[in-house]
């Protein structure tokens, strides 16, 4: 039976009150393995040399959905994990993921995730990751994930993560390398607020002729936070890709973006934009002329952005 604080988190991380009925899961607590469940057609294998899990989803697979949440609820945790992800050919698969963090004590707590994906040939994999942090300890809540990605010909994968509030530093590495057709779309949401730091950084190589991708960024940062986002694409081959970075920088903080394109074949088509500023005052002065507060004003504008 989860506890109240483990149920709250994953209601945070993955948007479920608790672990689903149905379908493979595999909950990681306090840095040991609380929970575990195969389905079907996905196999969920402990490692037996070094902390974490390989995950195999058949060929052809349809419909499936796994939920690999982590929780921590202890201060002074340090958790690391290694989860290689299998996806046969042809297979169609929804991954959702993401680590919550609740720390009320006086030392940090910290989980790093080292995820690395074998996307078959013509296989569609869907990956959904929350980062969510909370607790009144003095101890920070620290979160650095690492997301490795090889797909094979004709594979496509949508990564679509997001930071909500109170993770207090994270360093986020992706790395893509995709094969010829394939296509990879990164979406990311970040918001840090207090006296937070964050950094994202990617590398995509497209290596197959026909290979795409489309990266976005979409971030918020308040108060003396600090962001830093380094997107790379590099085109090795005919191929297409758009690197995009909005911010909106509130209060003292420092956001920092850097998006770097890399053409090494004559028909690689690249294209890189970077935006950051403040919200604008006519947008916060239209809404509350239908009645609400700048401050919920504001509140809207945000929400709206980061969605």
């Amino acid at each position: 039976m989860l506890n109240e604080i483990q149920a709250e988190i994953l209601r945070q991380v993955a948007d479920m009150a608790a672990l689903p009925e149905t379908g493979a899961v595999n909950l990681r607590s306090d840095g040991q393995r609380a929970f575990h469940r195969d389905s079907e057609h996905v196999h969920i294998v402990s490692k037996t040399d070094k902390p974490g899990i390989d995950i195999h989803v058949d060929p052809g697979t349809k419909g499936e959905t796994v939920h690999i949440p982590v929780v921590i609820t202890k201060t002074g945790v340090k958790d690391l994990v290694y989860n290689d992800f299998f996806i046969g050919e042809g297979a169609e698969v929804k991954i959702v993921a993401g680590c919550g963090i609740h720390n009320c004590g006086g030392c940090d707590s910290e989980h790093d995730g080292i995820h690395t994906f074998h996307v078959g040939k013509g296989a569609k994999v869907t990956y959904l990751e929350k980062h969510y942090g909370e607790g009144d300890g003095v101890g920070k809540r620290i979160l650095n994930p690492q997301t490795i990605l090889y797909l094979e010909e004709g594979a496509s994968v949508t990564m679509d993560t997001s930071q909500i509030r109170g993770v207090d530093d994270t360093k986020r590495y992706t790395r893509a390398v995709v094969g010829e057709n394939a296509e990879i779309v990164i979406q990311e949401k970040l918001l840090t607020h207090g006296a937070q730091k964050a950094e994202s950084e990617m590398d995509v190589f497209l290596n197959g002729a026909g290979s795409k991708t489309r990266v976005v960024s979409r971030s918020v940062a308040q108060d003396d936070s600090v962001q830093i986002f380094y997107p790379r694409v590099e085109g090795n081959a005919p191929c297409f890709g758009h690197v995009s970075c909005d911010a909106i920088i509130m209060g003292a903080a420092r956001v920092r973006a850097i998006p770097e394109i890399t053409c090494n074949h004559v028909d690689a088509g690249l294209i890189h934009e970077a935006a950051i500023g403040k919200i604008a005052g006519e947008q916060i002065l239209k809404l509350m002329t239908l009645g609400l507060t700048a401050e919920e004003a504001e509140e809207k504008i945000l929400e709206g952005f980061l969605r």
